[in-house]
């Protein structure tokens, strides 16, 4: 006498809890991503914010501290880098995940810089990674 196959029972899934669990709010992994690429192929130049600091011959003999506002593309505050809310395109960042910040920064150029002197440092914000920047002196030419 063989026993009979073993049923299978199926418990119906409601549809709505379905959806419930699809729409759980994860954070974007595309700059954790980057950051690995970056650290083992090292940043393409492209990732460089590159700015410029006219300055006149008086200055540039005596040094002085510049303030800059850096433009630098990070993740949106409002959507945490998503572009949505639930199944609407964020107003914030217009469903992009990234909004422009201006990034304060004070650079000391130091007396007797030469026209043409790059200064590179990073700097970090609490949207963004961190960012190359390069800042080119230019001395104006003095008006006769």
């Amino acid at each position: 006498m063989t026993s009979p196959a073993p049923r299978s029972y199926r418990t119906p899934v409601p549809h709505r809890w379905f959806a419930d669990e699809i729409a759980i709010d994860f954070p974007a992994v595309g700059r954790v991503v980057d950051g690995m690429r970056d650290a083992f192929l090292g940043e393409a130049k492209s990732d460089v914010l590159e700015a410029e600091v006219c300055l006149s011959r008086r200055e540039a003999a005596g040094g002085l501290l510049v303030s800059l506002a850096l433009p630098i593309r990070g993740m949106c505050p409002t959507c945490g880098g998503r572009g949505e809310s639930w199944t609407e395109s964020c107003a914030e960042c217009g469903g992009t995940g990234e909004s422009l910040f201006h990034h304060p920064v004070r650079l000391a150029v130091p007396a007797g810089v030469a026209d043409g002197a790059t200064f590179r440092f990073r700097v970090t914000s609490p949207y963004t990674g961190s960012v190359r920047v390069e800042v080119r002196v230019a001395i104006q030419p003095s008006l006769v």
